[in-house]
């Protein structure tokens, strides 16, 4: 499924000639005027404004252009919600492509797809298709990056404190150098119809303090000061719609990073009607992305891992006996080196259609080599799960298949030193026991109390348990799935 553009020959010229034409003339313009900033060196980091082009293109286009055929493999384009309500959720789409006149671009759904394990997503196309202000980008970046990249779109509501941080571990985890990342976001909506006018009905002397709340709260964007932005925007209520985008941005950046503003404008520049206007920043940073550490299983071991998960199921439901698929195999001497390793391993079984759980069972300590522990629990998944009914040969065709690898645990000294949607954990207290994968808490969208109390119920043990007299250990997974 592909999302055509909504906001094509209203926001921004609806042909590829139109667009064109644009640039070039912005090209020609940009030389003349210089940003009125030094851009960075090699930037990754972007942040555009996302009015129509004719208020705000220009001034983005300064920002986008410095990236002109870089090669980057995708760009996530990071953006709030103007017409819908979202809580403690980013919203991605459903479809496969998004759709300018420039032509279709490839939603990365396999980045989203691992994003959605530590993060908390849910996929929604129609939210998409009302949102100008992720669309607006789109075409820039075709423009800037050519054809060579995959898209992630991302749009944010409100978010409480841990979902923000659970977000902001998710993307460090999974950028790296070849990904650009964008902030959509204008910058003070001044006006009563915006519930914005501390500074009176209009004038050049309007411009002048709503411009230096802006510049307070570039500056700290700048310097990546999360929490000053964070208590700046709550002391002033600036009216930068992108504030919570922002927020996340620089808590997801690592230490040393920094922006340049490289232009600065408002709606009202040209009539000089300063009654009601709109703010527009765009700027360029450079984030030195740890690169991500090298995975302990590559492709071609998840998929063996998969594949002897499958037909160890489907042997065993068809047969009626525990039947391990791998030790047909074991003897195999071109194996991966990682299945022979011993590992810790949960399989996973979920409804394709649905996403409802149909079994899982696991084990956590690292005893055998990881093939024979996923081949005999994703039996134990399929036949032995005392939580459903044994799966069916006629389901067989119907359920994904999932596979955690695990680090071994580690004690932990409290609670506290949990970090949700990196960690595994186990809770023990008073002979009672439970486990939580990493991707439970994500896939919930719980915080870490909230997470503790469904773990203490799951142990057995009433939900506060967890508070006093619970041991904790945490371990790491990989997971990976059909």
């Amino acid at each position: 499924m592909t999302l055509e553009s909504t906001i094509a020959g209203s926001w921004y010229p609806g042909t590829e000639r139109d667009i064109r034409a644009l640039i070039k003339k912005w090209d020609t313009n940009a030389s003349d005027n210089p940003a009125d900033h030094e851009p960075p060196h090699n930037p990754n980091v972007l942040l555009l404004p996302h009015a129509g082009w004719a208020y705000s293109g220009e001034l983005a286009w300064k920002a986008a252009r410095l990236v002109r055929e870089k090669k980057f493999r995708r760009a996530i384009v990071l953006a709030p919600s103007h017409r819908v309500w979202i809580e403690n959720r980013l919203v991605a789409p459903e479809a496969q492509f998004v759709s300018t006149p420039l032509g279709k671009i490839e939603i990365d759904r396999e980045w989203i797809d691992r994003f959605a394990l530590t993060a908390p997503v849910m996929r929604n196309d129609k939210v998409h298709l009302a949102e100008h202000a992720t669309q607006i980008e789109f075409p820039l970046l075709q423009l800037a990056l050519k054809e060579n990249f995959t898209l992630a779109p991302l749009i944010i509501g409100n978010m409480d404190k841990d979902q923000m941080a659970m977000c902001a571990r998710a993307f460090q985890q999974l950028m790296d150098d070849q990904t650009l990342f964008v902030i959509s976001s204008d910058f003070t909506h001044y006006g009563t119809d915006f519930s914005y006018a501390p500074y009176g009905k209009g004038g050049e002397e309007v411009r002048k303090r709503v411009a230096a709340v802006d510049d307070e709260a570039f500056e700290l964007i700048a310097k990546n000061d999360a929490d000053g932005f964070a208590a700046l925007v709550k002391r002033t209520d600036a009216t930068i719609c992108g504030r919570v985008a922002i927020e996340l941005a620089l808590r997801s950046f690592p230490s040393g990073t920094s922006l340049s503003r490289l232009a600065y404008a408002t709606s009202s520049d040209g009539s000089r009607d300063f009654s009601r206007f709109v703010c527009y920043t765009a700027a360029a940073g450079y984030a030195n992305w740890q690169k991500p550490q090298t995975a302990v299983l590559d492709q071609e071991t998840r998929h063996l891992l998969l594949r002897v998960a499958r037909e160890s199921i489907t042997c065993a439901v068809r047969k009626g006996h525990n039947a391990s698929y791998s030790l047909q195999i074991t003897g195999n001497r071109n194996l991966p080196p990682a299945t022979l390793t011993k590992m810790g391993a949960f399989v996973t079984l979920n409804d394709r259609k649905t996403g409802a759980l149909r079994g899982c069972i696991g084990e956590i300590l690292p005893r055998r080599p990881l093939i024979d522990a996923v081949a005999e629990r994703a039996v134990d998944a399929a036949l032995h799960d005392p939580r459903f009914a044994p799966v069916q040969e006629h389901e067989l065709d119907k359920l994904r298949v999932e596979v955690s690898a695990l680090t071994p645990p580690r004690p932990v000294a409290s609670w506290r030193d949990i970090v949700l949607g990196r960690d595994g954990m186990t809770l023990e207290k008073n002979g009672a026991f439970a486990v939580f994968l990493p991707q439970v808490a994500p896939e919930q969208g719980w915080d870490l109390p909230t997470t503790l109390s469904y773990l203490s119920r799951k142990a057995g043990l009433p939900a506060d348990a967890w508070k006093d007299g619970a041991k904790f250990e945490t371990f790491q997974a990989e997971v990976f799935h059909e």
